[in-house]
């Protein structure tokens, strides 16, 4: 079959540049080069390509707002010194075997009152990575407890979009929905928090801090309770239910008033940290507070350009129709939830984004599982918590980013993959029991 080879050639691109450690947008942009081929070949024109592409860039545009907001509010959080002033009052409780456990709660706790794993990760996440990193723990397994924890959220927050869209498509109760959530996610969850413990347990002796994190801070930043401002907000209005972007852009405004007024900063200055980052002199401050900017996303941006391209090509081709078939037969031979779980999969290693890969799966399998109310649970056991774990999808790179994590970060977000292995080996079960409420 035509389409699966392709996929087999994309995936192929993909994985060579990350084992070469090149940039995976290399493999986007050949992928979406074989993708419009294919268009070409079933009969579109080039024009109609070049329409599919602007058509798929244009319903995205909301989310490529996002980001620029996203990158302004991680570095003026720098700047005004509210990252500091959060560090500075908290840093007496946090130790290295206990801070991977706490990061994972934190960004919890954070997505689940927001909604959002970009959210969460742009205000708890830059804050607990910086706290770990003064405390010497590796990024790559804090990296891995930020993805873990903001998605648990993301997943089943009743504020969230991804649990709103999947309740929409399956018309379902999100209500209902999220107790279906909760209980499969009860064993994952507090499996995922012994290995935080055991993991920050088993490096703590590598997490001497090499300096005076509280020093450091209270040398560069003038620090005291009204610098929180920004950091306030974002909680107050959360629970307002205000809009993403609008509670950033107040946090945004917060910040610039308190790096003019308090920490002396100038216009012009803010002005160039928005969008270049904050880089502080002070060669000890650099290493744990360094990054954010509107340039540090980048590459996330142009990720999620690209890959929404490939969203209009398949629409308008049917590409993954053909698909359809060979899941069914799947599904009958193992389990409903295997072939949802494969596909989710293949949508989000194509698609990069979580949004397009809930909507293909449910295009894809919604005639493998009967029951709206059992499918939208494997929904949210697969599409939604598969984009993270996909290291060139806007879901893991964006909050990645934002932290200066790598890739290899995913191999340690072990609520994610706990969250379909338990699934598998009891989800049956549990649904039989949610559907007896």
């Amino acid at each position: 079959m035509t389409e699966i080879f392709l996929i087999g050639i994309f995936s192929a691109a993909l994985l060579a540049c990350i084992w070469a450690g090149k940039s995976i947008l290399f493999a986007l942009i050949f992928g979406l080069i074989i993708f419009s081929l294919y268009a070409r070949e079933v009969g579109y024109s080039p024009q109609k390509i070049l329409k599919m592409w602007s058509a798929s860039v244009r319903t995205i545009k909301s989310i490529l707002i996002t980001f620029i907001l996203i990158g302004m509010l991680t570095a003026l959080w720098r700047a005004a010194g509210v990252i500091p002033a959060i560090i500075f009052y908290t840093a007496d409780f946090f130790t290295p075997s206990i801070i991977l456990l706490m990061t994972f709660w934190l960004c919890a706790l954070v997505s689940t009152l927001t909604g959002t794993a970009f959210g969460t990760g742009a205000t708890m996440g830059v804050i607990c990575a910086a706290i770990a990193g003064s405390l010497g723990v590796p990024i790559w397994l804090t990296g891995g407890a930020i993805l873990a924890g903001a998605y648990l959220g993301d997943r089943c927050s009743p504020m969230s979009t991804s649990a709103l869209l999947v309740a929409t498509l399956t018309r379902t109760d999100i209500f209902k929905n999220l107790v279906g959530m909760i209980k499969t996610s009860i064993i994952p969850l507090i499996l995922a928090s012994a290995f935080y413990l055991a993991a920050g347990i088993f490096f703590e002796g590598d997490g001497a801090a090499n300096v005076d994190v509280k020093e450091i801070f209270s040398q560069a930043f003038a620090i005291r309770p009204d610098v929180l401002i920004p950091a306030i907000l974002i909680v107050v209005l959360s629970l307002l239910r205000l809009k993403v972007q609008l509670m950033m852009g107040a946090s945004i405004l917060a910040s610039a008033a308190v790096a003019i007024f308090i920490q002396g900063a100038n216009f012009g200055e803010l002005l160039k940290i928005s969008v270049l980052g904050f880089y502080p002199t002070n060669a000890e401050l650099a290493k744990i507070l360094s990054g954010g900017g509107i340039i540090s996303m980048a590459n996330v941006f142009a990720i999620v350009c690209i890959s929404s391209c490939y969203a209009g090509i398949f629409q308008a081709t049917g590409f993954l129709n053909r698909l359809q078939s060979s899941l069914i037969q799947f599904a009958k031979k193992f389990s409903p939830f295997a072939s949802i779980l494969i596909a989710a999969t293949l949508t989000n290693m194509i698609s990069c984004n979580q949004t397009l890969s809930i909507m293909l799966t449910h295009q894809l399998c919604k005639k493998i599982e009967p029951t709206a109310e059992v499918f939208a649970i494997h929904l949210e056991n697969t599409a939604v918590i598969i984009s993270p774990l996909i290291p060139w999808s806007a879901a893991c790179a964006v909050p990645l980013t934002l932290i200066d994590a790598p890739p290899e970060s995913i191999f340690a977000a072990w609520y994610l993959y706990l969250i379909p292995i338990c699934f598998l080996a009891s989800g049956r079960r549990v649904i039989v029991n949610y559907n007896r409420m």
